[in-house]
């Protein structure tokens, strides 16, 4: 059996793999792979998975499948899979920390100080303790989020479409959720039903200075509309992990806009977290030659 590991994974899996059969990092054997391991670098649509005519399994090292055609891999008789629970804590902790970040004033403390300006009386805090956050999604990250968010005294509302009941968080529609919330954490896959769900129409039902954090997906907001609303004050802040592309194309407009908070798509990447998704791939591929 030979496994394809497309992007990178921790150091030491492909050492756990070694007993299934051969490893190989080089694309150009996906037409002799029986496994391929992705994240979210590596895209498997309709013409990688015909080439690919020994694959059986895909597995994906992350949370969101959008870069897999999973529809098609699966009338081919190709078992797909993912490792959502692994990531759920590394993307809720980096999700509060953007959240955090905001009313805190770290960023700007930090930039004024390492250009020697001592910005004491400038920068005004608020506090997360009594405000309302609004989960879209209420799943493993969305869930976690919760949890922390509650141990700082906020209230937790959540919409999502998928749950009738949720043990943690209050359930509301979508309309309840933009109009309640003082901040707004995107926890859902890239579907379309959530293309674009922030926009424009959305954006004009929310609170006048709302934080908006997205760990989720770049496609998820239409990213002009969230330019203009933070140029005109409507939003407060956006604080962004995702974006359209991996980086974000020159003429991104979240580039130019004010009071927008980036980091480079890390949401998953603590070590911690990469050593679960091994875990997790171990478990399925030895499930799968089991079968």
């Amino acid at each position: 059996m030979k496994i394809l590991i497309a992007d990178a994974f921790d150091d030491i899996l492909p050492g756990r793999l070694e007993k299934f059969g051969e490893l190989t990092t080089d694309f150009n054997d996906l037409a002799t792979a029986d496994i391929v391991l992705v994240r979210s670098k590596t895209k498997l649509r309709k013409d990688s998975i015909d080439a690919a005519k020994n694959l059986k399994l895909i597995i994906r090292g992350g949370v969101g499948l959008d870069n897999i055609d999973v529809e098609y891999a699966r009338s081919r008789g190709i078992q797909v899979f993912n490792t959502a629970s692994a990531s759920a804590i590394a993307v809720a902790e980096l999700a509060f920390a953007l959240m955090i970040s905001v009313p805190t004033r770290l960023i700007e403390g930090h930039e004024g100080m390492k250009a020697k300006q001592w910005l004491k009386k400038q920068l005004k805090r608020t506090e997360l303790m009594g405000k309302t956050l609004g989960l879209i999604g209420a799943g493993n990250i969305g869930t976690e989020l919760a949890r922390r968010a509650k141990a700082f005294g906020m209230e937790v509302i959540a919409y999502d479409a998928m749950l009738s009941e949720h043990e943690v968080v209050e359930l509301v529609d979508f309309d309840t959720l933009l109009s309640r919330s003082d901040y707004i954490s995107l926890h859902v896959p890239l579907l379309d039903s959530t293309q674009g769900m922030i926009n424009a129409e959305s954006i004009s039902k929310m609170k006048d200075g709302v934080v908006i954090v997205n760990t989720a997906r770049g496609g998820c907001v239409v990213e002009e509309d969230m330019a203009a609303a933070l140029e005109s004050g409507k939003l407060r802040a956006y604080a962004v992990d995702v974006f359209l592309s991996d980086p974000p194309a020159e003429d991104c407009p979240l580039y130019g806009a004010p009071n927008v908070i980036m980091t480079p798509h890390i949401g998953a990447s603590s070590k911690e977290n990469m050593l679960r998704i091994g875990d997790v791939v171990v478990d399925i591929i030895t499930k799968f030659v089991q079968v």
